[in-house]
Parts: C-alpha cells; sequence; structure tokens
C-alpha cells in the first residue's frame, strides 16, 4: 500500500520502525540502566528515581505473586495519578497479570460491570475508593483481594504527616482496616524480597505476545468491552510517539503528568512514551489550571500531554502572565477535536505548536498525529504513524475506497491495533477485518496525505476526553418514575470537548425538575457522564417508524450552544 503522506513527516521520522522484541516492563529497565539515577516520578517533593521506581516494581510484583497472583490473572487498577499508579502498572506487568485500568470515577454498578467482565480478582485503588468496591465485592465474589494505597504513602515526610489532619478538615478521611483479603500497598511492599536470587526465581518469564492490558471501551456499539492489548502492541505505540519527536533529548524531558494514566491516551502518551526515553513524570492527581501552570514554570516541563479543556483552562488562567511556560518544547492534544480559538491562544501563550493526534483505544490508542514541526493544516488529526495504514471506504458497505476529499469511515492497520475484544468474538470480527480495524469514525484526506475528522458514526460524546454513549444516560433517565421519553446529544463545549445533554419528556400528571434528574444521573453514573443541561419537550421527533431524529436535537443543542453555551458543572 502506497503511504503518500511519508513525505509530510518531519526531517528523520521513519517510515518504519525495527520494533525490540520487549516486554512493557523493558521500558522501564531499559531507562534504569541508562539513567539509574534521574528522577522518573516527582510527587509534590517526593523525587523517585528510575533505579527507585524499578526496584518498588519489582517488589510489588513478587508481592503479588505472593498473594497468589498467577500469569495471566486480571489485576484492576482504581487510582489517580500517583506514583502508586506508576509502581502498581509495571509491578503488575512484571508478575505476568493482566492490567485493567479503571476509572477512579465509576460508580459502584460501573465498577461490578468491569470486574465481573474482566474475571479481576485483584483490585488495587486508593483509600478514598474503598466504599464503592466493598459494596461491589459484598454483591459479588469478585474482587477476591483488595489492595488499599493513600495520598500520603509516597509524601515527603512532613507532609506525610501533616497528611491526616488536612484530610480530615477536606472531609477527605477514610479509614480502612487492613484485614485479609484487604491489604495494604506499602506494607506488601516492605515484606517482599529484596535479594536478587529469590526475585528471578519468583517471577515468571513475560513474552512480548502474551496480553498486557484489558482497555475497557464502549468500541463503535457502545458496550463496555475489553480492548486486549498485548506487551507488543503497546511497546509499538509508544515506540511510535518516541520516533515522531525526533529531538527528543534521551533522559533530559519532564512530562507534566496531568492526563489521567488510567486512560489509555494517558498511558500511551505520557506514562509509557516517558518510560522509554528516561524522562521524568510530574504528578498531578487532578487537573487545576493554577497548578499546572505553576508546575510547568517551576519545573520547566518540556512535555505536555493533554486534552482540549486543559489547554483552553491554561490559557484562560487569569494569573497565567506571571508564569514563565516557554520551557515547553513538545505539546500533543487528543481524546476529542481540538477548537481553532484554543489551539490559537495556547500557542500564542506559550509559543510552542500543539500537535493534535487521533486514536482510539482499540489502536492502543495512537494511530495519528501531525508534525511536531512541519506545517500543518488547521483543523487536521494528523498523517498516520510509522507502519500505520489508513484508509477511507465507503459508509455503506465498507468496500470501495474513496479518493481525497470524499468524507467515509476511516480504517487502520498497525503494529499497536489490539488483538480482539475480551470474551466477545463476535464484536471482534465486527470491527477487525482482514487486519483492518473499523474505527467507526467518519473522516476525509486531503491530497497531502493529511486527514480530517468530520464526525461519529456513532452518536458518542466526548465530555473531558472520555467516552459517554447516549443510550447509557437515557437508560438511568428512564429509570426515573417521571420520565416518559428520552434522548441524550452532544453539546459543543470549547472547555470540556463536549457537554452531556438530556431532552426529556414527562408523564402526564408527574413534576420534575431538572437539579432532580441531574442528581438522578449522578447515583449511577460517572460524573462525566451525568447531563450538565437537561431541556424538556411536550414530545421528540421522531422518523415515520418511530425512530428519534438524534442528529435534529443535536443540531438544536449546536446551534443553542453558539447563542448560550450549557452552563457547565464542576466535575
Amino acid at each position: 500500500m502506497q503511504r503518500s503522506w511519508i513525505s509530510q513527516y518531519d526531517s528523520g521520522v521513519p517510515a518504519t520502525i525495527d520494533y525490540a522484541d520487549w516486554t512493557v516492563p523493558d521500558l522501564l529497565r531499559r531507562s534504569a540502566a541508562r539513567f539509574p539515577d534521574s528522577s522518573a516520578l516527582l510527587f509534590y517533593g517526593k523525587t523517585i528515581s528510575f533505579r527507585e521506581l524499578d526496584d518498588l516494581t519489582t517488589r510489588f510484583a513478587l508481592a503479588l505473586r505472593a498473594l497468589g497472583v498467577s500469569q495471566g490473572d486480571r489485576v484492576a487498577l482504581m487510582l489517580p495519578n500517583i506514583p502508586q499508579a506508576v509502581i502498581g502498572y509495571y509491578g503488575a506487568l512484571k508478575a505476568g497479570a493482566i492490567v485493567v485500568p479503571t476509572n477512579p470515577l465509576y460508580v459502584e454498578r460501573e465498577i461490578q460491570t468491569q470486574v465481573i467482565d474482566s474475571g479481576c480478582e485483584v483490585i488495587v485503588a486508593l483509600d478514598l475508593f474503598y466504599p464503592r468496591i466493598r459494596a461491589v465485592q459484598e454483591r459479588t465474589t469478585l474482587p477476591r483481594r483488595i489492595i488499599i494505597t493513600s495520598f500520603r504513602d509516597f509524601l515527603p515526610a512532613v507532609k506525610r504527616l501533616l497528611y491526616p489532619v488536612r484530610a480530615w478538615l477536606e472531609n477527605r478521611w477514610v479509614s480502612v482496616q487492613k484485614n485479609p483479603p484487604v491489604y495494604d500497598f506499602l506494607e506488601l511492599l516492605n515484606t517482599a524480597p529484596r535479594n536478587a536470587e529469590s526475585r528471578s526465581s519468583h517471577l515468571p518469564h513475560v513474552q512480548p505476545g502474551d496480553l498486557a492490558q484489558l482497555q475497557y471501551t464502549g468500541g463503535t456499539t457502545g458496550t463496555p468491552k475489553g480492548v486486549m492489548l498485548t506487551h507488543r502492541n503497546v511497546v509499538a505505540n509508544a515506540l511510535q510517539g518516541r520516533a515522531w519527536c525526533q529531538d527528543f533529548h534521551e533522559g533530559e524531558e519532564i512530562f507534566l503528568g496531568a492526563v489521567p494514566l488510567f486512560h489509555c491516551y494517558g498511558l500511551s502518551t505520557c506514562q509509557n512514551l516517558a518510560m522509554a526515553i528516561g524522562g521524568s513524570i510530574i504528578l498531578l492527581p487532578r487537573f487545576h489550571a493554577d497548578e499546572a501552570v505553576k508546575t510547568i514554570h517551576k519545573y520547566r516541563v518540556t512535555v505536555f500531554s493533554g486534552v482540549p479543556m486543559m489547554f483552553s483552562m491554561i490559557s484562560e488562567f487569569p494569573e497565567v502572565g506571571r508564569y514563565d511556560l516557554h520551557s515547553l518544547r513538545v505539546c500533543l492534544c487528543g481524546a476529542s477535536p481540538l477548537p481553532a480559538e484554543t489551539q490559537e491562544g495556547f500557542e500564542r501563550l506559550t509559543g510552542v505548536r500543539i500537535s493534535e493526534g487521533y486514536g482510539l483505544t482499540e489502536a492502543g490508542p495512537a494511530t495519528h498525529c501531525n508534525p511536531i514541526h512541519g506545517e500543518h493544516p488547521r483543523g487536521s488529526m494528523g498523517l498516520p504513524f510509522p507502519d500505520t495504514d489508513a484508509r477511507i471506504v465507503d459508509r455503506a458497505a465498507g468496500l470501495r475506497d474513496l479518493p481525497p476529499g470524499e468524507v467515509g469511515e476511516l480504517l487502520v492497520r498497525g503494529p499497536q491495533v489490539m488483538q480482539g475484544y475480551w470474551n466477545n468474538e463476535e464484536e471482534t470480527q465486527t470491527v477487525l477485518r482482514d487486519g483492518w480495524l473499523c474505527t467507526g469514525d467518519m473522516v476525509r484526506r486531503d491530497e497531502r496525505g493529511f486527514f480530517f475528522f468530520v464526525d461519529r458514526k456513532k452518536d458518542v460524546i466526548k465530555p473531558w476526553g472520555e467516552t459517554v454513549y447516549p443510550r447509557e444516560v437515557e437508560d438511568i433517565l428512564f429509570q426515573h418514575p417521571a420520565v416518559n421519553d428520552a434522548v441524550v446529544v452532544g453539546s459543543p463545549d470549547r472547555h470540556y470537548g463536549e457537554a452531556v445533554k438530556a431532552y426529556v419528556v414527562t408523564k402526564d400528571g408527574w413534576s420534575v425538575t431538572e437539579r432532580e434528574l441531574i442528581e438522578h444521573c449522578g447515583k449511577s453514573l460517572a460524573r462525566f457522564k451525568v447531563p450538565v443541561a437537561v431541556e424538556f419537550r411536550s414530545e421528540l421527533p421522531r422518523t415515520l417508524i418511530g425512530k428519534v431524529l438524534r442528529r435534529a436535537l443535536r443540531d438544536e443543542a449546536v446551534e443553542a450552544s453558539r447563542d448560550a453555551p450549557v452552563q457547565r458543572r464542576s466535575v
């Protein structure tokens, strides 16, 4: 297949890469060997070197094995961006386990669905999330072992001592009894064998073709599915990212770790990419514009992988002019389309260009990116990565390749593409055809080979870079006794990408307020899935056969957002 886009690559970016036969922990091991004393993680004053991180992950792997974790077992990580998330990820992989990243915002129902589907028997979680996990454990036989950690565990000594007081004052203090099947993260690390002979004999030999993680996504149908990514898939995507930027200074780059690491995008473009080049990650558990700006200024951050909302909030931070952000050299944006005004505002502020990319969980996730240095058209989602093929086919049958300028469904293939969906062969065969991944996204490309995102084949909503499927939200709305009919659409929002908006028809004789319905959804949905606005209608527009005209309502929401943007909630 001719890859016409290669001529648009930055100078030095290869068309193909010689992928080493590595597992994901080898990214860390190699950097630990080359830069043992360099900082791998920084967390509110606490520094962990590459040598220390490699040791901590090995000790955690041994602890998991001592708890009975066998090769191929699933280990869920329900953690924000804290050192334990990185230690847990590489430690579980060294133990031969399959990592199941779990969104910390998930409510009990969502946690239960993912735990049962994956067959996960071990979960590593922040103590603040324990009540939700305990409720799930009481209703199912899973998970069998719960490993609890705290924000304080890897804070510097003084902050660790003060943390309980601050947490208590902020109503964030949770006391968890650590008796089996509940275990303490630090205790497990401290009791793990430390001598080399014991380590080598207790850890399995992991192969590049073994599964590394189950990354859950709605895929192209909206049904939660576990995307099966092998070590080879994950390593390939990290090395593609490294090759895309030819002027990375190995062992010297400083990453802003603000994008969630439980998200495939954060794992690939921040955590694994930093490990691949020996870069330091400054971990921020939650994104706040003021903290991000101060962190970039103080630590001279060089690489920032974010979502549109982050770039927008930094640009609009009232005191941003007091800080120097010109240390930034590489800025990557993904998860949802980047508004032109956001890109222009951030680039004026910092002097660095944002390279917008494209991907999906089923591709590990990155498949496209705009050149870091070379010119690219506004609105482009980029060029295919090295060793990545891309086709645009007709929407109806998916068999006819379309010429430049025509809109069709994007198909991709490459070493980063998933093996399939966990325990779901039917859906796997639907999206993987003759080695090509059917993305379900409608795109076009120009004569030079730049691709442009047009629309989603399915009506997916993308607030905060997360994936929301309208049907899931609608199902919860229908559970309210006052709701007779409901439909959910995405409304454009320049901060969050999109906002979830619901149109509702109430039953005769029933009365319900917007706030009541929002609170009702909040009990069963993660916050990013909860509608930010509810509009009441006497009826919903439908086709002759009774199907709701979702697109008509979305067009209304788009028009309304231009005149009166949806009121945003704090999330």
